[in-house]
């Protein structure tokens, strides 16, 4: 059987690829790896039978016979030490990669978070253009640190793994504010990732899901 991921039956991202289901299933894509997807409303998220996949009542999971998972940086771990082609085989380069991961998560992730939350949250208040720039100018030196190690490389640290697959979908949270076109070897770096076959196949799967959805 193949394993089963849950996904929004309608994304609020409107189906541009960040809702972090899409991690998984560009990591299932380019492991090869068929998949199914559950297909979840907001209410269910919330039930019991969902909860007991994810405490928090939020997506991704996976499950794959006794094994059920929550987390989009766990789910797409499992699957890069499960399957071939997202970790290196050196016991060195296989450490770094996976540091990759936990940067992308725990170091880049968070500013680009808050800046949604700025944007979607409080608009309304006083001090909005205040911590949005204040918050603008956090994203700016998590890119600019990130701009000065990649310099010229393709990738994070030799070839693609599963480190440039996360760093790339929590760059494209940002992408629309135009931040990232300050910084042009990343946004070329971006650019690469979307354009690999498995990443394409992946936002066309989500993608057909909010098509189908919303009657678009």
């Amino acid at each position: 059987m193949n394993p089963t991921i849950t996904a929004f039956e309608l994304s609020p991202d409107r189906g541009r690829g960040l809702a972090r289901d899409m991690r998984v299933r560009w990591a299932l894509e380019e492991a090869g790896q068929p998949y199914d997807v559950r297909l979840l409303s907001f209410s269910a998220m919330k039930e019991p039978a969902h909860r007991a996949r994810h405490p928090f009542g939020q997506i991704p999971t996976y499950e794959d016979g006794d094994l059920a998972l929550f987390e989009s940086g766990a789910i797409v771990l499992h699957i890069a030490e499960s399957q071939a082609g997202l970790l290196p085989q050196d016991p060195v380069a296989r450490a770094r990669a996976i540091s990759w991961m936990f940067a992308a998560l725990n170091t880049v992730e968070p500013p680009i978070l808050d800046l949604q939350t700025v944007l979607f949250l409080e608009r309304d208040k006083s001090w909005f253009e205040e911590r949005r720039a204040m918050v603008k100018d956090a994203i700016r030196r998590r890119l600019a640190e990130l701009s000065g190690h990649l310099r010229d490389a393709d990738w994070l640290d030799g070839g693609f793994s599963v480190g440039d697959l996360l760093m790339v979908s929590v760059l494209l949270r940002v992408k629309a504010a135009g931040i990232l076109d300050e910084y042009p070897n990343l946004a070329a770096y971006v650019a690469r990732g979307e354009a690999r076959p498995a990443y394409q196949r992946a936002f066309a799967a989500q993608l057909a899901v909010f098509t189908a959805a919303s009657g678009a």
